[in-house]
């Protein structure tokens, strides 16, 4: 049965990699870079700041700190614990796929699906109520960056399922932990994040 899936998986990412031209290769490399993302997290920074104020706000990039390094953390764990080749360290796939970029020797899972899923649940779910298109708009830009991965050659489809999978639990967990510990810090009449 996991032979199966596996097979599956290497085929669905032969694929979706080969699909890829050398023509869009640089915007794909551009996508995947974590600094890229940057002008995103500055808009959600602005939003947090003008929705909620200072202090709710270094309350939320601390927990967005800790949400992050709990999922890399996480997904580390999971790569040397499974030590799954990535597509482009195993021998049977080289010579069939399209390598752009190759990362570690192992991947399952993609630690950038499962951050960027992570960090557009958690902002979905605190901005929800105010910004009606921010949560589509952050649900595309993970499912791109997610996508960025398999493209490159550095996951397989299931590496990056799990990845998003693990995001939407952990953005979840770190969004009721954020509640919790602002219903600690601030009095419910003038807590800006209830």
């Amino acid at each position: 049965m996991l032979d199966k899936i596996i097979e599956y998986d290497q085929e669905l990412f032969l694929f979706l990699n080969t699909l890829g031209t050398e023509s869009w290769d640089g915007f794909w490399l551009v996508v995947t870079d974590k600094f890229a993302s940057i002008p995103l997290y500055l808009v959600l920074l602005y939003l947090c700041i003008r929705k909620f104020g200072w202090k709710p706000t270094i309350l939320i990039l601390a927990t967005v700190a800790l949400m992050i390094a709990f999922t890399d953390q996480l997904a580390n764990t999971f790569k040397y614990g499974f030590e799954r080749l990535r597509p482009c360290h195993n021998p049977l796939l080289i010579d069939k796929m399209r390598i752009v970029k190759c990362g570690g020797k192992f991947g399952y899972f993609s630690a950038h699906a499962a951050s960027t899923f992570a960090v557009a649940t958690l902002f979905s779910l605190l901005f929800r109520k105010y910004y009606r298109f921010l949560p589509l708009i952050l649900l595309v830009w993970a499912l791109i960056v997610s996508y960025s991965r398999i493209y490159l050659g550095v996951h397989f489809p299931l590496d990056v399922i799990t990845g998003i999978v693990f995001g939407l639990l952990g953005g979840w967990l770190f969004f009721r932990i954020l509640l919790l510990v602002s219903r600690k810090l601030f009095k419910e009449n003038t807590n800006p994040l209830r």
